[in-house]
This record gives structure tokens, C-alpha cells and sequence, in this order.
């Protein structure tokens, strides 16, 4: 070359000119502004916990600890968890996410107040988690179009909410609920198989036979007060696979029940269940937890080998079971 250059001198000039026209992740870009300021201060709100190390403005909010964002940098996903030292309640701040759809809040044993009204103008929130925190007060109506919500393991009272016509898993375990079960949750859809967890309240009332409407997946009813014939819920063809009513005051004739095939977890004790152990249960080949005790059970245990794979504590303190684990029948 006339001007003395040559391929290889000019071959960095090439290479930087290749790195600066190749367009950047958007994990490696700045997000979106007005998201990065509502992250600060998510995190002026919680008194810089050390939750929040990562949040610093030297770096793309997209990459900061629990922060994920969707293709066009906008932030889709928060995630705040696994802190005893944050302290405080739900900031305003989480509202001005608009693009947010994925909302989890777990593990903050300080985190205190109600579920703030202002969440309701999340549009896009499709799964909503507030679990293992000090949060009181009501479940809020809002949460009605959601999908998935899990609101476990907190303080919140007052009855549950009854019009959730799009639920896929709905967690209100582990609160201070009471009332009754909506017949409302009949409606849920029959096309999917949603999950239900309602255990360790304060339930009352009696179990509502349009539950036996849903095709439920899970469906854990444990440590309330509820009452009534809950027989509805089984039958060989659905497609349960557990099934959890223990500690209840629950009172059915279980003979003629047949037990949904794919259980993997039955658990009634501690009812007011009678009758004998239907012979079908057997068939459930694939169960592994199984608790019929503390009921108001007869008859022989039919033998098998389901039936044989559990001891005394599946079936003890009824009113006239016999036969192997128990005594033999006379």
C-alpha cells in the first residue's frame, strides 16, 4: 500500500470497528430510565438492605440482583427475597413498573403492612407472590384477574376472595383466614389443572359440592374447621394428584368412593369419615403418603399392595378397623 499500512496494522482499527457496530445485549444496555428510578427507590425504601448491593447506577439495572427484563429492556420481573434485616412495607415505587408480570416477595420476616391498593395498576402482573413475610390485612379484590398467586405463610384475615375466574395456583396457606370456602371456585376452568391450597386457616362452613366442578391438580384443605361430605372430590379418572382434607370435621361414607388413580398423597385423618376402605385403592399404584387415622373407619383393610406398603399410623385410632397392619379381624 502506498500509504505503508498493511492488513495487519490495520486489522485492530477492523476489529473495533466490528465490536462498536455490533449491537449490545439488553442485558449489557441501559434499561429504561423511569424503571431504573423505580428501582432506586424500591431500594431508598427498604434502607439499602443488602439485598440491594448490586442496585448501583455504575452497572445496567437488567443486571442487577433479582432484576430481569424483557427483550426491549423494560423490567418484567422483581424479585426480593431471603433478607430478615429489610424492614418495612410494600413501596409505591413497585406500581411504577408498568411492564412488571412477575412480582415475588419472599422470605422478609419484617416486611409488614398490608397489600397495598396501588398494585392494582400493575396491568401486565400475571403471577403475584408475597410468602414467609409479617404482611396483614385482607387479600385484596384486585388480584381477581391473576393467574397464579401465592400469598402463603403471612398474617392476612377476613375471607377469601371469591371471583378468580383465570387461577391456575392459588396459595393462601399458613394465614389467619376464616369464613367459608366460595362456591364460586366451582368456576374455575375445567380445561387446566388448577392447584389449590387453603390449609392452616380458620375455615369454617360447609365444603361446597361445586368443587367437584375444577379437574384439580392439588387440592390441600388441612387444618381447618371445615365440614360437610367431601366425597365429590375423587373419582378414578380424575386427575388429582394430591389430595390433602386432614384435621377437619369432615363426614362421609368412604366405601363406595373411588380414589383418582395418579394420587400420589390421600390424606383424611382426623374427620369424622366412616364406612370401610374401598378395595379400589389398590389400584393407586402410585401413592406414597397415605393417612386415614383418627377417623370413624371399619372393616378389614383390604389387602394389597398399596395398602401393604403402609404401617399402623396410616390407619390407627378408628372405630373398628382390623386386618393387617392393625389386628386381625375376628
Amino acid at each position: 500500500m502506498a500509504s505503508g499500512l498493511t492488513v495487519s496494522s490495520l486489522l485492530p482499527f477492523f476489529l473495533l470497528f466490528l465490536l462498536s457496530s455490533t449491537p449490545l445485549p439488553i442485558s449489557a444496555a441501559q434499561c429504561n430510565q423511569d424503571d431504573q428510578k423505580a428501582l432506586l427507590a424500591i431500594k431508598a425504601a427498604f434502607n439499602n438492605a443488602y439485598h440491594f448491593a448490586s442496585w448501583k447506577t455504575s452497572s445496567a439495572c437488567c443486571d442487577w440482583y433479582g432484576v430481569d427484563c424483557d427483550s426491549t429492556g423494560r423490567v418484567a420481573g422483581l424479585s426480593i427475597f431471603q433478607d430478615d434485616n429489610l424492614t418495612g412495607t410494600i413501596p409505591p415505587a413497585i406500581a411504577d413498573l408498568p411492564y412488571l408480570n412477575n412480582l415475588l416477595l419472599s422470605q422478609l420476616p419484617k416486611l409488614s403492612g398490608p397489600i397495598p391498593s396501588f398494585l392494582a395498576g400493575l396491568k401486565n402482573i400475571q403471577l403475584f407472590r408475597i410468602m414467609n413475610t409479617a404482611v396483614f390485612g385482607p387479600v385484596p379484590a384486585f388480584l381477581s384477574t391473576l393467574t397464579i398467586i401465592d400469598l402463603s405463610h403471612n398474617q392476612l384475615t377476613g375471607a377469601i376472595l371469591a371471583n378468580l375466574p383465570n387461577l391456575q395456583a392459588l396459595h393462601l396457606d399458613h394465614n389467619r383466614l376464616s369464613g367459608a370456602i366460595p362456591a364460586s371456585f366451582g368456576s374455575f376452568s375445567r380445561d387446566s389443572q388448577p392447584d389449590l391450597y387453603l390449609s392452616h386457616n380458620s375455615l369454617t362452613g360447609t365444603i361446597p359440592a361445586s368443587l367437584s366442578g375444577p379437574n384439580w391438580g392439588i387440592i390441600n384443605l388441612s387444618w381447618n374447621q371445615i365440614a360437610g361430605d367431601a366425597s365429590f372430590l375423587f373419582g378414578s379418572s380424575k386427575p388429582a394428584t394430591q389430595i390433602d382434607l386432614s384435621r377437619n370435621m369432615l363426614s362421609f361414607d368412604l366405601t363406595d368412593v373411588s380414589f383418582p388413580t395418579k394420587l400420589t398423597l390421600l390424606d383424611l385423618s382426623h374427620n369424622k369419615i366412616y364406612g370401610g376402605i374401598p378395595a379400589q385403592i389398590n389400584q393407586v399404584a402410585g401413592l406414597v403418603q397415605l393417612g386415614l387415622s383418627y377417623n370413624r373407619l371399619c372393616g378389614e383393610i383390604p389387602a394389597g399392595v398399596v395398602t401393604a406398603k403402609f404401617g399402623q399410623s396410616s390407619y390407627t385410632n378408628n372405630k373398628c378397623l382390623c386386618g393387617a397392619p392393625l389386628a386381625a379381624c375376628k
